[in-house]
């Protein structure tokens, strides 16, 4: 153990750390909208990519992966042919679910507010000084 760590407080910002590692996994726009999909249930990754607006196969698998690994969802392969590969939220997943949907009903709720104020902004930054 190194003098660092035995310092008081010392966990406090290790805890910090790491809880800013999650929320910037869990906080990005995919993995949210990704979360939002399969809290109606299981879906494969055809029908998530079509859910999901702007979203690339790429970005889509990544993001699938990231939550995978981090417990968030499971990944089930189905062996027939084509294999059929579904996506399903985990009990920690789900509670992420709660945990962000007033977040998620607060965008939807301001998005009109929000490009009133940017178109708002924009203009007064282009008129003359």
């Amino acid at each position: 153990m190194s003098a660092a760590d035995s310092t008081p407080g010392s966990g406090e910002q290790q805890d910090g750390c790491r809880t800013r590692e999650v929320l910037d996994i869990v906080g990005d726009k995919w993995s949210l909208l990704v979360v939002r999909h399969l809290s109606q249930g299981p879906r494969r990754f055809t029908e998530l990519k079509r859910a999901i607006d702007g979203i690339s196969q790429r970005m889509l698998t990544v993001t699938l992966r990231g939550l995978e690994r981090d417990g968030i969802l499971t990944r089930t392969v189905r062996n027939v042919m084509p294999p059929h590969v579904s996506y399903e939220l985990t009990p920690m997943g789900r509670t992420l679910r709660q945990a962000t949907a007033p977040l998620l009903e607060w965008s939807i709720e301001h998005l009109a507010h929000i490009d009133a104020a940017r178109a708002s902004y924009d203009a007064r930054d282009r008129a003359p000084h």
